[in-house]
């Protein structure tokens, strides 16, 4: 699928009101962790050559390659708000044509782990910024199938837990909704998370490809929580599986 061509609305040197990259410096496969802090720590971790191309705002993006692939790596914020900015300017501006997002996930069902990871391949919402776009349509936000199977071959391949099917969206953190969770559980709901119904509504806006690869750092039913300091380790295995579904 063919995204848009890059556009560059500010000229050769400032490209848009939120990211600070020049035009060439952001790779056509990006993967989106909200904190910028964890953006940094995987392109350190996993990029060959990790450049630093964005930090307006605090919002760091670092460019390099995985087995001779460019990726960009680029924080996106909390929230669908946040994330909606991120993808709209990296897929119109910048010409991103390949966005996954790397982040964590409250778990609804019980048979569902923490430290399992989680393919969303439907994301619910009851609103996302693109509301004022869709307006009275019901849109169905859903991941690309190909970068889907390869990342579940790839999970597979390598042992992790992992779990295909839906996710809800929310921006709401702290959540006043036992009924809603009791519905979402009873609709075989995998967890909870805030931006990937908007990352693939943008995404298929736009003609890219999306999907959430999600780690479960904690149980909302169990009340399970994964400690801070195995949270990075837990996270590594997620973004192996992302590379992969990019790129195998």
């Amino acid at each position: 699928m063919q995204g848009p061509a890059p556009r560059f609305p500010h000229g050769d040197t400032v490209m848009t009101f939120h990211i600070g990259a020049k035009p060439g410096e952001i790779a056509e496969t990006v993967l989106l962790p909200g904190d910028p802090y964890r953006a940094r720590w995987a392109a350190q971790t996993f990029l060959k050559d990790a450049v630093l191309v964005n930090e307006v705002r605090g919002m760091l993006g670092f460019t390099g390659t995985w087995n001779g692939h460019r990726v960009t790596i680029h924080g996106s914020g909390m929230g669908m708000p946040s994330l909606s900015i991120y993808a709209n300017e990296l897929i119109r501006d910048y010409g991103a044509k390949t966005l996954i997002r790397i982040g964590s996930a409250g778990a609804l069902p019980e048979h569902v782990k923490v430290r399992d990871v989680i393919l969303a391949q439907t994301a619910s919402t009851v609103g996302s910024p693109s509301r004022t776009i869709l307006k009275e349509l019901n849109f169905a936000p859903c991941g690309d199938f190909g970068l889907l199977s390869k990342a579940y071959a790839a999970a597979t391949a390598k042992d992790i837990p992992v779990h295909v099917g839906g996710i809800y969206s929310s921006d709401t953190f702290y959540d006043e909704r036992p009924d809603l969770s009791e519905q979402l559980l009873r609709h075989g709901c995998l967890g909870v998370e805030m931006e990937a119904a908007e990352l693939y509504i943008v995404a298929a806006r736009h003609g890219a490809r999306a999907l959430a690869v999600l780690t479960v750092s904690d149980h909302i039913t169990t009340g399970e929580a994964l400690p801070a300091d195995q949270r990075e380790r837990s996270f590594g295995a997620m973004i192996e599986i992302a590379l992969h579904a990019a790129f195998d």
